[in-house]
């Protein structure tokens, strides 16, 4: 299954500007910056530090946490185009190492845009691009509230 977006005209949509990213007060406690936002690829970044865990490495939950996060951005950016926003059903993550220092890197990319259901894979890198987390992320879509 291919992971293009589905036109807009065609599926009735009435707003179909795509949805712009908006940090939410954890993302801005955490330092979270936008890089890159598209129904293709949303990218973003976050410091180590402020983030970690007692023992002084990336804490899981603050991976999992700004994983869940650009994933569900980059499902909202696709319901956006059918007129509809997206919530999450199911995350799932896997750490692979940890950082003690330095940046890391959040990539989202689609695996399936559909019209109800979007599944993202969510590759957390430090700056060295080496893998520190992988998530998949699911969302459904909804119809926009009136």
């Amino acid at each position: 299954m291919t992971a293009e977006p589905r036109d807009a005209a065609s599926t009735g949509a009435q707003n179909a500007a795509l949805w712009k990213i908006t940090l939410g007060e954890l993302d801005e406690k955490m330092g979270v910056k936008i890089v890159e936002e598209s129904v293709q690829r949303v990218v973003a970044t976050m410091p180590v530090e402020g983030n970690r865990q007692s023992f002084g490495l990336l804490h899981g939950g603050a991976s999992l946490a700004v994983g869940e996060a650009v994933g569900s951005w980059a499902a909202v950016i696709h319901a956006s185009t059918l007129g509809k926003t997206a919530v999450g059903v199911d995350v799932s993550a896997t750490h692979h190492r940890s950082a003690r220092e330095g940046q890391i890197i959040i990539t989202a990319t689609p695996i399936y845009l559909g019209g109800t259901l979007t599944t993202h894979e969510v590759l957390i890198t430090n700056d060295g691009g080496e893998r520190l987390c992988t998530l998949r992320i699911t969302n459904l879509l909804l119809d926009r509230p009136d």
